[in-house]
């Protein structure tokens, strides 16, 4: 993504300043976490459309189901059993994912009369009050903030506890 010498703008052959302006950051941190992300994704989807049995495909052939109706009939939602734990469960992680924000931005651009970057999340931004930020550390409040992340992603992670729950009932 350097704009000088980055493999993304060579190939296509203009210089697009990724990191600068007012959207970009945001759109090169979509990019790249969509590129750190699929792949996982992509095997859990894999898995899972590999463990729906064959015979509920067949039988909904032989009722006359086209294939959307198959899709939206049966093939859905087993996969949804699958993958939304997981998906939620992603979410929670993307909700810390201090290391893209930090590495790739370090939560610039700046936003005047604010310690918060525009690119900041909460855990970068706890980061930046603890350790970096220029009116010295204030640890106090990172640390309110860091509860606060807590308790969300508890609170996040009890609703994917229950969603899991219920939709193992459904598949029983």
């Amino acid at each position: 993504l350097n704009t000088q010498f980055g493999i993304v703008n060579r190939m296509l052959g203009v210089s697009i300043p990724w990191l600068d302006g007012q959207w970009m950051p945001y759109v090169s941190i979509l990019l790249v976490n969509t590129w750190l992300g699929y792949p996982y994704m992509f095997l859990i989807c894999t898995g899972a459309l590999q463990s729906i049995p064959g015979d509920l495909n067949e039988a909904a052939i032989v009722d006359g189901a086209s294939g959307v109706a198959r899709f939206r009939r049966v093939t859905f939602p087993l996969l949804l059993i699958a993958v939304a734990p997981l998906l939620v469960a992603s979410f929670a992680f993307n909700f810390n994912n201090f290391n893209l924000i930090y590495l790739l931005t370090e939560g610039k651009p700046s936003v005047l009369g604010s310690n918060a970057g525009r690119t900041d999340i909460l855990i970068s931004f706890t980061y930046k009050l603890a350790f970096g930020g220029g009116r010295g550390a204030d640890y106090g409040y990172a640390a309110t903030i860091s509860f606060i992340i807590f308790m969300i992603v508890a609170g996040i992670s009890a609703f994917s506890f229950r969603f899991t729950r219920r939709l193992e009932e459904i598949r029983r």
